[in-house]
């Protein structure tokens, strides 16, 4: 690509990044007619997911992000295979800029549930650059790729490790996010916690699944303060899996707790169901980094305003949602994968 450098790079994603923090008619039209296709990509949930990019891509983080590599555009790009996800809006985005704005060509196998959104979004980086129209296809499957990065469940991972094994590549794994609580949290923080827990429905791998909280642990202020996000069981996808996990603890005589729209369980899994978030009591915060430690390989983000130590990016209340371009999934840095290809 003839003006292909780090300044221009920076112009052309900012530009996306405004027009996508600002979405025009035709973008709202898209947000809204996403759930006719996708009932868990609801409107809110959808333009969340468009401005939270849009925020992303900002000129100043573009260049404080690319600063740290040594990207050389003279050479001959790769050809990088994607294997995307669908779980959440846009979820794969970051890995298709990665691969772009690192001077490669990028061959998108996009999920069913999100292939509109990022085909548009794409659409509208041509718009801007009409070069990048070269530089991605969709494919139905992956070939003739010189590495890949895919994503998907720990069983899909096993295979991907088997099919991937002669190229480069990053393969992800199911990851959720835990909350640690001391207790001392304001009313804020605690209904901050609550957009952690149910953004996309609790969907995405960053969204919060597991809470860790000190012996005899009070959950009164934490479901008064979270009251707010009740309307979430108007959703009828999300009821169905409320109604029937609440049937199941309760044939079952199993022990939780219950607000009307969130149950709470004392369980030492790390991955909850839909509608449900599991606990489990710490003795003092040594034993919860000692957790954090052990778990850190299932961890994708910690949301807590304590001092706690882990590998783990560590967020505020209200921002697991809300990842900078630096923040990689399973902390794996993409864009150097990328440069030394």
């Amino acid at each position: 690509m003839s003006k292909l450098n780090k300044n221009y790079l920076i112009d052309v994603f900012s530009t996306l990044g405004a027009q996508l923090s600002y979405p025009d008619e035709q973008l709202k039209t898209i947000i809204n007619d996403e759930y006719h296709y996708n009932a868990w990509f609801t409107p809110r949930n959808v333009e969340h997911a468009v401005k939270s990019i849009g925020k992303m891509l900002n000129k100043e983080d573009l260049t404080t992000w690319l600063s740290r590599y040594q990207i050389d555009y003279n050479k001959d790009s790769k050809k990088v295979g994607l294997i995307l996800a669908g779980n959440i809006p846009l979820v794969g985005f970051h890995d298709v800029l990665c691969v772009l704005i690192s001077g490669n060509q990028a061959l998108i196998k996009a999920s069913t549930q999100d292939a509109r959104l990022i085909n548009y979004v794409l659409n509208m980086l041509v718009k801007i650059e009409p070069e990048f129209q070269s530089r991605y296809s969709f494919v139905e499957r992956l070939e003739n790729f010189d590495a890949v990065i895919a994503t998907g469940s720990n069983n899909t991972s096993r295979y991907f490790e088997f099919y991937f094994s002669k190229v480069p590549n990053i393969i992800r794994k199911n990851r959720n996010s835990v909350a640690v609580l001391t207790g001392n949290e304001t009313t804020e923080q605690l209904y901050k916690l609550g957009r952690d827990i149910f953004d996309y429905f609790g969907l995405g791998c960053r969204n919060v699944s597991k809470l860790l909280v000190p012996e005899s642990y009070d959950f009164t202020p934490f479901f008064e303060a979270i009251q707010p996000h009740y309307t979430i069981i108007n959703h009828h996808k999300y009821n169905n899996n409320y109604d029937y996990n609440k049937s199941i603890y309760l044939v079952n005589k199993d022990k939780h707790l219950d607000n009307g729209f969130l149950l709470v369980k004392e369980d030492e899994r790390m991955v909850s169901p839909l509608s449900v978030v599991f606990y489990e009591q710490y003795k003092d915060l040594a034993s919860a980094d000692a957790f954090l430690e052990r778990e850190s390989e299932n961890i994708q983000c910690i949301v807590s305003s304590a001092d706690v130590k882990a590998s783990n990016q560590v967020v505020g209340f209200g921002e697991s949602q809300q990842p900078a371009l630096w923040d990689y999934a399973d902390g794996v840095d993409t864009m150097d994968f990328l440069t030394k290809l």
